[in-house]
């Protein structure tokens, strides 16, 4: 367990998945609110093939789900993992939070 949050390998397709400035903005998107694949396509100077790949991989990272409406897949954000993402990097933020005290208590000692 990563810090006590979730699996070292969900964890490693999470921030795989957000290491990518497209796949950020995705995300962001589709928080405000669900979009089609095709919608979200037409945001980006890029192939709709390139498109559903960043989703695709944002979907093995179970940030989104996709839902087949007639001929569209409308893309969710998972919040659940999302909150669960949340509390992963809070717990890594306290992490070294302790260790900036820790150094600020050493350096006071001097």
């Amino acid at each position: 367990m990563v810090v006590g949050v979730m699996a070292e390998e969900d964890a490693d397709r999470i921030f795989h998945a957000l290491a990518d400035g497209t796949r950020r903005d995705i995300i962001a998107r589709v928080i405000r609110h669900a979009e089609s694949v095709s919608a979200l396509a037409r945001h980006y100077p890029m192939s709709f093939a390139a498109v559903q790949k960043h989703i695709a991989v944002l979907e093995r990272a179970s940030l989104v789900t996709k839902e087949r409406r007639g001929r569209e897949q409308i893309v969710h954000a998972d919040m659940a993992v999302l909150r669960r993402t949340a509390r992963l990097l809070g717990a890594y933020e306290e992490i070294w939070r302790e260790r900036v005290a820790r150094i600020d208590r050493l350096l006071a000692e001097d």
